[in-house]
């Protein structure tokens, strides 16, 4: 009878962790929507401004431009912007960033979105530059704030590139880590084959615009203002990639736990009933074997 007791005890609970994880992912997977909607529709925008400056640059070389963005320079420390969720219970997702981040070798200083990626750093001693929230809603506010500070470190000379580790989002299912440089600025045919890529469009099929745009002032004028506006706006878009996967991976990671909860309740509760069966039928031998002796 105490196995009996064990095991009901151990149902119990199980089934109390199985309401929460149930719960959890319930949540995840509302806000895994709408994140997952952010994401996309904000790619077709990351897509035509990455559209605009190459057409620039088709018009105007960068060699004539003097923006820092657009000037390589020898590199004596990387700058990595790590992006992690604050949170964990997203399956291997956090593990998968901070691997990529660790495989780093070179001298790299850091700048942190995210409690967990910030936990691991402080543990293996990397050099830190700063630390950022990764809050549910991204606001572009906040991005400013984040980009600010990077291109302080850059024009300083505190970091000679800039590069991100984040998960990009591929579906619910698959959530992709990506190393990716953004300063300096020198390649961005490349950055538009790598968003047609991630938008699904082939490039084969589309219609090649050969004509010359007039741009008012002028060319140069545009091109060194825009990197600014291109370096916001894709930071803004990797870290609604990087929400996006996080909300899809802890959705699957809570419905696998709710899944294995109940499959867990099942076999438990096949067990309780063979051992309440075999009580039953212990007592009723006991009984037998006593009217037998009388």
């Amino acid at each position: 009878m105490k196995g009996m007791r064990e095991i009901r005890t151990r149902i119990r609970a199980i089934k109390n962790t199985a309401q929460i994880t149930r719960a959890m992912e319930l949540v995840a997977s509302s806000k895994m929507k709408r994140a997952q909607d952010n994401a996309l529709g904000s790619r077709i925008y990351a897509y035509e401004l990455a559209d605009l400056l190459h057409a620039l640059t088709r018009q105007v070389s960068l060699e004539s431009i003097k923006h820092p963005f657009l000037q390589k320079r020898s590199v004596q420390h990387r700058g990595i912007l790590l992006i992690t969720p604050d949170k964990g219970l997203c399956g291997a997702l956090n593990q998968n960033i901070v691997k990529a981040a660790l495989q780093i070798e070179d001298s790299a200083r850091f700048v942190v979105i995210g409690q967990k990626g910030m936990q691991t750093l402080s543990r293996t001693k990397k050099e830190v530059l700063g630390q950022f929230t990764c809050p549910d809603v991204i606001t572009f506010k906040r991005v400013q704030e984040v980009v600010h500070f990077l291109v302080d470190a850059y024009q300083s000379a505190k970091i000679d590139t800039l590069e991100v580790i984040f998960p990009r989002f591929k579906n619910t299912l698959v959530q992709e880590t990506v190393i990716r440089r953004l300063l300096p600025m020198t390649d961005f045919a490349t950055e538009l084959d790598r968003l047609y890529q991630w938008m699904g469009i082939d490039k084969c099929k589309l219609v090649q615009e050969e004509r010359d745009f007039i741009i008012e002032p002028d060319g140069k004028t545009i091109l060194e203002r825009l990197p600014l506006l291109f370096l916001k706006k894709t930071i803004y878009q990797i870290l609604l990639e990087a929400k996006a996967s996080e909300h899809s991976a802890r959705m699957v990671a809570m419905k696998g736990a709710t899944d294995n909860a109940e499959s867990l309740i099942e076999d438990l509760q096949l067990e309780y009933n063979k051992a309440r069966q075999a009580g039953i039928t212990q007592e009723i031998v006991e009984i037998t074997a006593s009217q037998n002796a009388q």
